[in-house]
């Protein structure tokens, strides 16, 4: 391919050893690398070049033919391979996940000190081995087709397999112009990048599939946004998260090429995300098409009952931001209810109310009749039939996953026929104990509360407590919690967004720090006022 001729002379060649924390020593370009999964993080790994590869991305498929990096309709292809744009002014580093760098990433937490993971996350420096990619894909957007929207400000920097064997993409977000860029300038500015990265780390410790984020830079380079789409054009800065997902591929990824008739090149990717993420399906089944579309169907269910089971608002649900792995992707104009409400809308850009909390399960079940959709020219008119009877049954596997969800939360064990009164009742109250006590039904749900947990066959005041409080989540992150990280870092004050992002590791354990900030309590008053929108 033409790329592999031109690319080694692109590289920019950097001091990667170090990143294993290997005292500065660089292997040669063509020294020997350890198998994947063979670069333990300590010990051993002073001696160990900490590697990207593309190729698993690039070998499979047709590269963008087009080298140059400016806006345009692109076609048959997956990726077009482009580079970071280094930001202009100083860069820093603000938060890292320890976890993603040690767990996942083989990386010492010491490396955060070096210059040379700084302009790694930040985009400046290129790892030997890796093609930056801009991946290609469409979707419908708050209901309609919008066609072809893509990468617009993220590069995929290349994949990593860790000593546990696990394939892991690396995305930077806020990294610069693409071929997707339409309008925008490929930046993300600091406050959205905050609450991404603080997000990507809570959701992962509430037990929610989710992509992860490994650090946060802050620029100062100038960003201009109309925050709220009001004129009111204000200068922020810029900021970069390294974020990392099993896969990146969403159900935008093959609405597009289904979109443009690109058949083959569907059957191709679809092939490639089936062997590469979902190993239950046998390849020479000549029903995988349709497996793969059952398994997407209830995993989708099942991460919405998730969101839904600790309040947790989405905001934008359109189909290029539904990952085909069903984990929460693309954090935005997303928010978790201070008290219950139906009508939650976290993304002020949301005037018709489509992506209100009360309707992430039904917007979940459109979002997977556009998949079949993309699917159905690959379907025999057997399989399309079993697959409109497959996507029918996600309502039901939807209502069963939410009630067995509450009723872990409630301490209930067994069936009882009124369990979903007491899910439904509880749901329509205030926002805490404190203020249970308070509506003029509580005892009476007391009371049939207490005769339901009467009929916990072998159960015990103390092990339903213990059981409740690995469940129930004492922390979240509320957008407030998070507003008040984004103001502090504003001033480049970054402590709070340390101290939330280890607080959220830990959010079913009562701990004095988050106490004394008030994480547990009511939202302060201020925090009615919050708004949140999909400028970013």
């Amino acid at each position: 391919m033409w790329w592999r001729r031109w690319l080694p002379a692109c590289l920019a060649w950097g001091c990667v050893a170090a990143l294993c924390g290997s005292r500065g020593l660089c292997p040669a370009p063509n020294a020997s690398r350890p198998e994947p999964g063979q670069c333990p993080r300590r010990g051993a790994a002073e001696l160990c070049a900490w590697a990207l590869s593309s190729d698993s991305l690039l070998d499979p498929f047709p590269v963008d033919v087009i080298q140059e990096n400016y806006v345009r309709n692109v076609k048959n292809c997956i990726f077009s391979i482009v580079y970071p744009t280094p930001f202009k002014s100083r860069v820093r580093l603000v938060a890292v996940s320890e976890d993603v760098l040690e767990n996942i990433l083989d990386l010492d937490v010491s490396v955060k000190g070096l210059s040379d993971f700084l302009e790694f996350v930040s985009g400046a420096k290129v790892i030997f081995g890796s093609v930056p990619l801009a991946h290609r894909y469409g979707g419908h957007q708050f209901g309609s087709w919008a066609g072809q929207l893509g990468d617009g400000r993220a590069h995929l920097i290349g994949v990593y397999t860790n000593r546990h064997g696990e394939r892991w993409e690396l995305q930077l977000k806020g990294s610069g112009k693409t071929p997707y860029s339409r309008n925008g300038d490929g930046r993300a500015v600091l406050r959205s990048s905050v609450r991404e990265f603080l997000c990507s780390e809570a959701m992962h410790y509430l037990g929610i599939p989710t992509s992860r984020a490994a650090s946060l830079i802050v620029s100062d380079d100038d960003v201009w946004r109309d925050q709220f789409y009001n004129g009111n054009i204000k200068k922020e800065r810029g900021a970069i998260v390294l974020r990392l997902a099993k896969s990146w591929f969403r159900i935008g990824s093959l609405e597009i090429l289904t979109h443009s008739g690109e058949l083959d090149l569907l059957r191709r990717l679809l092939d490639f995300i089936i062997q590469e993420h979902f190993p239950s399906i046998a390849m020479n089944d000549s029903n995988r098409y349709l497996e793969f579309f059952s398994t997407v169907v209830s995993e989708t269910a099942n991460l919405i009952a998730m969101w839904m089971s600790v309040g947790f608002a989405h905001g934008v649900c359109n189909t290029d931001n539904f990952s085909l792995l069903s984990i929460t992707i693309d954090y935005g104009p997303f928010g978790f209810m201070d008290s219950y409400d139906p009508n939650f809308v976290p993304n002020t850009s949301d005037d018709e109310r489509k992506y209100k909390i009360g309707n992430q399960a039904s917007v979940g079940l459109f979002n997977l009749s556009k998949l079949l959709q993309a699917l159905k020219p690959l379907l025999d008119p057997r399989q399309n039939q079993l697959a409109s009877q497959i996507l029918e049954g996600y309502g039901e596997y939807y209502y069963s996953r939410f009630t067995e969800l509450f009723k872990t939360k409630l301490g209930l064990l067994g069936e009882n026929e009124n369990d979903n009164f007491l899910i439904a009742f509880l749901l329509k109250e205030f926002w805490a104990l404190q203020d249970l006590g308070k509506h003029k039904l509580f005892s009476e749900w007391v009371t049939m509360y207490l005769l339901r947990l009467n009929s916990n066959k072998g159960d015990s005041d103390t092990k339903r407590r213990t059981r409740m409080t690995t469940v129930n989540p004492r922390y979240i992150l509320r957008n407030w919690m998070a507003e008040s990280a984004v103001q502090k870092a504003n001033s480049n004050d970054f402590s709070e967004v340390q101290l939330l992002e280890q607080v959220l590791q830990h959010p079913f354990q009562r701990q004095e720090a988050a106490e004394r900030a008030g994480y547990s309590l009511h939202p302060p008053a201020w925090a009615k006022h919050l708004k949140v929108s999909c400028s970013s």
